[in-house]
């Protein structure tokens, strides 16, 4: 039987930032942005989140999809989901 650790969220500075702009441009994605971060919290594997480990300068860290543009880019370490990036593809990458 396979355990899952529920695991707690740290947001950065900029993911702060970047997260309060976007909720304030488009309220819609409240609750899609809800449901994705439970997940991550639940289990950061969950095929729903499209979570791929990134490369190049971004080596060790992670991302998922938010929407279909939008990327959340995060770290994992033992019991913590490091929220660092939220943006376009083409902003956080």
């Amino acid at each position: 039987m396979l355990f899952l650790m529920k695991r707690n969220l740290e947001y950065s500075p900029v993911y702060l930032k970047k997260a309060k702009k976007l909720a304030q441009k488009n309220p819609q994605l409240r609750k899609p942005y809800t449901e994705v971060l439970e997940k991550l919290v639940a289990n950061p594997f969950n095929p729903l989140l499209h979570m791929h480990p990134l490369t190049g300068k971004l080596k060790g860290k992670y991302a998922c999809t938010l929407t279909y543009d939008l990327r959340i880019v995060f770290k994992l370490s033992d019991d913590i989901v490091h929220l660092l990036d939220i943006g376009s593809h083409d902003d956080v990458y």
